[in-house]
């Protein structure tokens, strides 16, 4: 028997809205079951603690174990997204055709709220400057080596990211040895050391959010906008300084190649407070830019 459960009425696409969450294909924190649940396992402000989402019918239930099943499941709602406001938004998108067709077609799609700041942020201060797989890479094997094991029936595979402290404790050795060069794992060493007051941001609108990330040293806006998508399901979190999200942007919109930040901006100011929400309809619907080079080689900062 699950420790907390709850059932919540929502009409939600799970492995759409919940999928940001997995930071790839052997994410060990994530994992999506033959049967269609999605586990997690996460560290709360409880403890350790493993939740179970899965569709019933026309409700979603939610449960959980370990120390921090009952956070949880009190966060449950927000996570899977049933808290998300589109408010205006379908008036937004009403003059813009690939927009609004995107917005129906994917009308099941919401912004999740984990609250879990420092668990959105390290894999995001991983995936600066390199390409995402080396990044996943990163994450996975850092977990598996340091995490703990899932509390509950979950997955054998499933771990708990490591605390605050363990992430502290990692030598530089190690972090080489993993792919992670020393301003990342700087960075990371910088966020873990006032882990409990990022944690405290979760209670904060997402704009506040992002200027109390920025203050710390190796965190730009990128990392931040990364972060609160997830965190706080910011529906106004654009990731400026991305390397790919403006020239897609700027081509879906406008047929437009190379598009910068500036011009991706200009673009996506009429979707304010929603410029993440249209962002991220573009990369799941709209036409991507031909490829003109090669992709970006995977660096490798291991000792040798």
């Amino acid at each position: 028997m699950p420790d907390a459960v709850t059932t919540v009425l929502c009409d939600v696409d799970l492995p759409l809205s919940l999928g940001v969450l997995r930071r790839g294909p052997g994410d060990p924190t994530y994992h999506m079951a033959a049967d269609g649940a999605i586990w997690r396992a996460c560290l709360t402000p409880h403890g350790p603690g493993s939740v179970r989402v899965r569709r019933t019918g026309d409700q979603v239930e939610i449960a959980a174990w370990g120390e921090g099943a009952h956070w949880l499941v009190d966060q449950g709602p927000g996570m899977i997204g049933a808290g998300d406001d589109l408010g205006e938004f379908a008036g937004l998108v009403a003059g813009h055709p690939l927009l609004a067709e995107a917005h129906r077609r994917l009308a099941r799609l919401r912004l999740i709220r984990t609250g879990l700041v420092v668990q959105s942020l390290i894999p995001a201060i991983l995936e600066q400057r390199v390409t995402t797989k080396e990044a996943f890479r990163a994450w996975r094997r850092i977990v598996e080596r340091h995490g703990t094991p899932a509390p509950g029936p979950a997955p054998q595979e499933l771990r708990v990211p490591p605390p605050p402290e363990v992430w502290a404790r990692i030598p530089s050795w190690e972090w080489h040895r993993h792919g992670v060069d020393g301003q990342r794992s700087s960075t990371i060493m910088r966020a873990v050391r006032v882990a409990s007051g990022l944690e405290r941001t979760g209670a904060m609108s997402g704009d506040e959010a992002v200027r109390r990330l920025c203050t710390i040293p190796g965190i730009g806006i990128w990392t931040a906008a990364e972060t609160t998508q997830r965190s706080h399901g910011h529906s106004d979190a654009l990731s400026v300084g991305d390397l790919h999200l403006s020239k897609h942007i700027g081509y879906a919109l406008t047929g437009e190649r190379d598009a910068d930040d500036a011009r991706m901006i200009e673009l996506l100011e009429p979707f304010r407070p929603h410029r993440y929400r249209a962002a991220r309809l573009i990369l799941l619907t709209g036409p991507g830019q031909p490829r003109r080079t090669p992709r970006a080689a995977i660096q490798d900062h291991r000792w040798h």
